[in-house]
């Protein structure tokens, strides 16, 4: 027999949304390790004793953490999800009927008194506290990398960066105009190849295929359980993301009095420079290979056949002859070595060591002693550990894009970079810290949720 559902109107129904959340919920695990008391605290001053009330600061960060654990990247869709979703209204602490906050609230706080305050800044913080609370930061190997991400910013609106780019009235520009030209005013920067018209601070690059606006998201990790324990917005070189991981150490032993042993990364981090930083400066142990042009592939002698005599500040080539710091240009260049015309023109090795050359010459680092350290860590079972555990922090940047739908920025400017990377990096703590600290029975609906 066919049955038939019959609705029942009933004028009084007593419903607790805490019923209809699952215990295995991702939300229920984030909202244990999640305490936003010192969030509220941090933006109350921002705010009148008189008036009518705002929306609950609170109840704007929880919706952003949904936003971004579960990838919704439009703020009006994530309003509209977190009025359907019950699981949505329980972390919300929103009842049946409570009403969702418009959409144009996230911008106006965002722009507003949540970058006055820095507010995701020290949300990320209180997260990472709690972290290290639940022992998930031992502090012993940091690992670093940058990944680029898209700028909202088309290569349509752009014009050649040599070209004279008449922005109008400061006052009147856009925010992210407006923060490039306060940048302008504290440094010369060098021009670049492109420049956008709506996103002036992104960078022109084509490190990923066809040539796009981006800016690079860097992560400092700890390596026992992949939590990320500093992130910083930068542009997309070199020479920007290595400022940036000195600036995320820095940050975080001040913050934290955390100062890794050890320092994982690959080789765009083994420059002289950025060696001579950790190894001089920080006493920190770089497990990263070294960026060395010096080896020769066409047969001649490389610079590893020469061996340096520190005690007389000389090297002594494969013959026996001394390669000393030139006389004449030993101020302009103290760091180049040269050989004597008299010993190079009678050499018998003179073929294999520099047969396009009068005599043979070696440029040596002012930072070579720190990349002979990053050598010899090159050659121990700690070092092949230390890089199969940077595995790490790419699986968080594949995570970051995949899963959490960060492939390009809805915010523009250095500053909503830095916004949303910081928020990306928080929601990143909240699922790992939930997965890792979850018993065993609830880990499987929280991987695949």
């Amino acid at each position: 027999m066919m049955g038939r559902q019959e609705t029942k109107r009933e004028l009084f129904v007593l419903i607790s949304l805490n019923e209809y959340v699952p215990e295995d919920h991702l939300l229920r695990a984030v909202d244990q390790y999640l305490d936003l008391t010192e969030f509220r605290e941090n933006l109350a001053q921002s705010y009148s004793h008189t008036g009518r009330p705002s929306v609950d600061p609170e109840l704007m960060a929880r919706m952003l953490i949904i936003g971004y654990c579960y990838g919704i990247r439009s703020e009006r869709r994530l309003c509209e999800e977190v009025g359907m979703n019950l699981a949505y209204r329980w972390f919300c602490r929103l009842g049946l009927k409570d009403k969702v906050p418009d959409h144009s609230s996230f911008s106006k706080n965002r722009h507003g008194r949540f970058r006055d305050h820095d507010a995701f800044r020290q949300l990320f913080d209180a997260v990472l506290r709690r972290c290290m609370t639940e022992g998930l930061v031992q502090g012993e190997g940091f690992a670093t990398d940058a990944s680029m991400i898209k700028a909202d910013a088309q290569r349509q609106r752009s014009c050649s960066g040599d070209s004279a780019i008449d922005w109008g009235d400061p006052e009147q520009a856009s925010r992210p105009v407006r923060e490039y030209l306060a940048a302008l005013d504290q440094v010369n920067p060098v021009p670049p190849k492109r420049i956008s018209l709506t996103d002036p601070s992104a960078t022109w690059t084509a490190a990923a295929g066809p040539a796009i606006f981006a800016y690079s998201t860097n992560y400092l990790i700890d390596l026992k359980a992949g939590m990320i324990v500093d992130v910083e917005a930068s542009a997309v070189s070199k020479i920007a993301e290595l400022e940036a991981t000195k600036t995320m150490i820095n940050r975080v032993e001040e913050k934290f009095a955390i100062k890794p042993h050890r320092l994982v990364g690959d080789t765009n981090y083994g420059v002289a420079a950025m060696l001579g930083w950790l190894v001089d400066e920080k006493k920190i142990a770089p497990h990263v290979p070294v960026w060395d042009k010096s080896e020769h592939h066409d047969g001649t002698f490389s610079r590893t056949d020469f061996i340096f005599d520190s005690e007389n500040n000389r090297y002594v080539c494969p013959a026996g002859k001394y390669l000393k710091p030139a006389q004449r240009s030993q101020q302009k260049n103290p760091f180049r070595y040269r050989a004597s015309l008299y010993d190079c023109q009678a050499c018998q090795l003179k073929l294999k060591c520099c047969p396009n050359m009068d005599i043979r010459k070696i440029d040596r680092s002012p930072h070579e002693p720190a990349r002979d350290v990053a050598r010899a860590i090159g050659k121990t079972d700690a070092y092949r550990q230390s890089r199969r555990e940077r595995k790490k922090v790419e699986m968080l940047f594949a995570h970051l894009k995949r899963i959490l739908k960060l492939g390009q920025l809805r915010l523009r400017g250095p500053s909503g970079a830095h916004d949303e990377f910081l928020l990306a990096a928080t929601a990143q703590n909240l699922r790992r810290m939930a997965k890792k600290l979850l018993p065993p029975k609830q880990k499987v609906t929280l991987v695949m949720s």
